[in-house]
């Protein structure tokens, strides 16, 4: 058997084999599961390696980073990144392998390569987007159409944000003096709320749809670290779905975030933000105006054009009436000939009636009668029809074509 060892002899060989077989620095991917910040400003983190698939653990580690090294790493991260230096991302760090008898296997961090933690969050970015599109989502909000007048403005911003002081005297100060009826919904606009607070501020926009035209998102300056709120899959989903315009503007010019990929416009400013508004007013105003302008040349042409055919009218009056009185003077001789027409033909055929008659009434006459041959007897100056009527010893006179006869009736036959 041999020599029995202490637990700090035994860690101590530890300390020594894994200095001697892992001597130098050796660059390390990991996730970030814990950081924490000591008074002393020496931050402690916590390894770990996951499944691909699933969240089951492979690996943990311990690591430490020293203050002096903490205080230059942090600010180069967050600057390179725009991602705070939290727990749940992933890095690629230099470290040292350590062993300490007391507290065990460690990781001292000599350097960080913020390129690695960039392409993992353009990588979540990248995943999002992508979920968004096979959702169908994201490009619903830059399909809405842009009202001609968007000036009832819903904002959501801190209510103690300069940037939100500056887009509210950019809109009420503009130099055309077009309205704009603001209205805030306050939230928080970095940290760990972020998401949640914009999420609730649209909540209460859409309960009161009706009463605005767009949404303003706007962040006045601030760390690049404080944009990872604004990356997540629940505010962008939200966001592209949502029914009114969205426009960003959270004071970040270099790069993107989630939110500003699915908004209707994005701006790099508070102060844009406003400008765009103010441009979109000056843009239907020009429009009217143009509008205006043409119908008003419009309406000038078209008096002008009545203008002359009046004149042409007027002109043509003379020579018109003329032609008219001449036409009518045609009309009425024209008319007098055949009244004239008319009546000779009207006098004609009346005076054929009363030739006819004439010659009827003359065959119809006595003497016509009398010269056929017959007789006319008279008693009394009174034509006799009937010889019933005449008595003996009655005087008729009797006349003929040529003469008269007188006689006395004697006798007649009934």
């Amino acid at each position: 058997m041999k020599e029995p060892l202490s637990l700090y002899e035994l860690n101590s060989r530890v300390r020594q084999t894994l200095e001697e077989g892992l001597a130098g620095t050796y660059w390390l991917q990991a996730e970030l599961s814990e950081v924490r910040v000591n008074a002393s400003g020496h931050c402690y983190v916590e390894f770990v390696q996951k499944a691909p698939k699933g969240n089951v653990l492979l690996a943990k580690a311990r690591g430490t980073i020293w203050s002096n090294v903490f205080q230059l790493l942090k600010p180069y991260f967050e600057e390179e990144t725009g991602q705070p230096f939290v727990a749940g991302i992933k890095v690629l760090v230099e470290v040292v392998v350590g062993f300490h008898e007391l507290y065990g296997y460690s990781l001292t961090v000599l350097d960080i390569d913020p390129a690695y933690t960039l392409g993992d969050l353009a990588l979540r970015r990248r995943e999002i987007l992508k979920q968004l599109e096979e959702e169908g989502v994201l490009t619903l909000n830059k399909e809405l159409p842009m009202p001609m007048l968007p000036q009832r403005v819903a904002v959501i911003s801190s209510p103690t944000a300069a940037g939100y002081g500056d887009f509210c005297h950019q809109l009420q100060y503009n130099p055309r003096g077009y309205y704009f009826h603001v209205e805030l919904f306050p939230a928080v606009m970095q940290g760990d709320s972020t998401e949640e607070t914009i999420l609730a501020a649209l909540d209460d926009i859409n309960a009161r749809l009706q009463e605005f035209d767009v949404v303003v998102i706007i962040r006045g300056g601030g760390a690049t670290s404080d944009l990872s709120g604004f990356d997540t899959y629940m505010l962008a989903a939200a966001c592209a779905q949502f029914p009114l315009p969205v426009i960003t503007g959270i004071g970040h010019e270099r790069d993107d975030t989630l939110l500003d990929s699915v908004a209707h416009t994005r701006v790099k400013t508070p102060t844009a933000a406003a400008e765009y508004l103010i441009a979109c007013m000056e843009e239907t105003a020009t429009a009217l105006f143009a509008l205006a302008t043409r119908v008003q040349e419009g309406a000038r042409a078209r008096l002008r054009q009545e203008h002359l055919r009046l004149e042409g009218l007027r002109h043509r009056i003379p020579s018109a009436v003329y032609r008219y009185v001449a036409r009518a003077r045609m009309t009425l001789l024209s008319l007098h000939k055949d009244l004239e027409q008319s009546a000779l033909t009207c006098l004609s055929s009346c005076r054929h009636k009363l030739d006819l008659l004439q010659q009827r009434l003359e065959d119809a006459s006595p003497e016509k009668q009398l010269a056929r041959g017959y007789s006319l007897t008279l008693k009394d100056g009174k034509a006799v029809k009937d010889a019933r009527t005449l008595q003996p010893g009655d005087r008729i006179v009797t006349w003929l074509c040529q003469g008269e006869i007188l006689s006395e009736v004697v006798n007649h036959n009934s």
